[in-house]
């Protein structure tokens, strides 16, 4: 057996004699080997190495704490022997390899701890804050919960709000056949636009609305554009609800809140021009369904249309 080398043997618990109590004089014995028993996992090491740093094996090996030792002479320290050999190898180079997962650096810290090491709790602690920024996720979107709350974070937001409204379950007629896939086309594009405007834009999730599927737009704090995607459909002998994905104009009003981004002051004359020419196309397009009411631009499909899905010459 070569070098300071740990055995992984686990002893059993076995009747005997009960472990004595005395101060362990290890000063004299320089760099002969001791034997350690930590929580069932035996150790061979020398004194001087555990007494190199300030820390409790050094108050334990240099005579200041008495030590428990069985008949065979084996020390014994109640804690687990999983991490002693990590303790062991830092006492030797000051720096260990730590093991990649969080759970066994918080247990092999919470031993460090013990063992009062603090370059090892630092290092630690250090690679705990490093994995907790790794995992951070790129984007976390609010879920309103109760309109008070709604209200709350688009006033204290320094940010656009997006805000994307869906309740597949609020509605008391069938869908019409491709509904549900545009449903799910509107809830994509909003994952998107929130990885890809994440920082710019605060983008909010609302499940509790009374719409079906509608996007709305804030800047500074006010609304600025509605986009609703749903209509009524009077089919020959019933009505359907029809979800429509009006993919570029999501995309438009979602560039359209960037000029509101704070602190950077917005352009006064890029938004009036902006107001002006969506007011002017508003009145030019009434039939497809745009209005203008109190500077919000409310966009919608058809609320409602007829159809015969009877076949020629029925």
């Amino acid at each position: 057996m070569s070098g300071d080398t740990c055995l992984t043997t686990t002893l059993c618990p076995a009747a005997g004699p009960k472990p004595k109590t005395c101060s362990f004089k290890g000063s004299s014995l320089g760099n002969k080997y001791v034997r350690l028993n930590v929580g069932g996992s035996l150790y061979y090491t020398t004194v001087q190495v555990l007494t190199r740093h300030d820390t409790m094996l050094k108050a334990m090996f240099s005579g200041r704490m008495e030590v428990l030792t069985d008949k065979e002479g084996w020390i014994l320290i109640d804690r687990c022997g999983k991490h002693f050999g990590a303790i062991l190898n830092y006492l030797r180079d000051d720096t260990i390899a730590l093991p990649k997962h969080r759970q066994e650096i918080k247990e092999l810290m919470a031993e460090a701890k013990y063992y009062l090491i603090q370059g090892l709790v630092d290092m630690c602690q250090a690679a705990l804050q490093d994995k907790k920024d790794l995992y951070e996720p790129v984007c976390s979107i609010p879920i309103i919960t109760s309109p008070k709350e709604e209200e709350r974070l688009i006033e204290s937001s320094m940010k656009p709000v997006v805000k994307l409204l869906y309740n597949r379950s609020n509605n008391k007629y069938s869908y019409t056949s491709n509904s549900d896939d545009n449903l799910l086309k509107n809830i994509e594009l909003f994952d998107k636009l929130s990885l890809r405007f994440n920082g710019r834009v605060l983008f909010i999730k609302d499940v509790i609305g009374d719409e079906i599927c509608c996007w709305s737009f804030y800047g500074q704090g006010r609304k600025l554009a509605e986009v609703c995607c749903t209509s009524i459909v009077y089919a020959t002998e019933k009505k359907q609800t029809k979800v429509e994905f009006p993919e570029a104009r999501i995309y438009e009003e979602t560039l359209n809140v960037l000029l509101y981004e704070t602190p950077r002051v917005p352009d006064n004359s890029l938004l009036e021009a902006t107001s002006r020419s969506r007011s002017q196309a508003s009145h030019s397009e009434d039939d497809e369904g745009f209005e203008l009411r109190d500077r919000v631009r409310r966009i919608h499909v058809k609320r409602y249309s007829t159809y015969d899905d009877r076949q020629l010459g029925h």
